[in-house]
């Protein structure tokens, strides 16, 4: 039987970790080391966004990680021992993107859990919007 989305987000999720927006929350607070990676389209970025998240459409993730590419993206390519958290819409994309990273050789990468909706339903706050 061939794979739904949901299943290859379900597979995703078994393998990563995912971080609660107020966890979240307190790591940007207590460490500037962390790297927030938003991986929504630019006009969802522009609309509102974490507080020093940088933006990396999912569908140029690969390149942007990847050293030798010429479409990496040095924050990223060069943080595979940093802290790394990635964030979507709801938590469906960022845990795939998680995930491709962990298989990229990144140590400690998570997506954060329900992503903005829940960001913004936990009255955390937005840039930009």
């Amino acid at each position: 039987m061939p794979m739904s989305l949901g299943d290859f987000i379900a597979q995703a999720r078994s393998r990563i970790q995912e971080i609660a927006p107020d966890e979240l929350d307190n790591l940007i607070e207590d460490n500037e080391a962390i790297l927030i990676v938003d991986i929504r389209e630019p006009a969802e970025f522009e609309a509102g966004h974490i507080p020093g998240a940088i933006l990396i459409p999912r569908g140029t993730l690969e390149g942007a990680a990847d050293p030798r590419s010429p479409h990496r993206v040095e924050p990223l390519c060069s943080a595979q021992e940093r802290t790394v958290v990635l964030y979507c819409e709801s938590g469906a994309r960022s845990a795939l993107a998680a995930d491709t990273l962990q298989q990229m050789g990144f140590a400690n990468v998570s997506s954060l859990a329900g992503g903005c909706v829940l960001w913004e339903a936990e009255g955390l706050v937005l840039v930009g919007a």
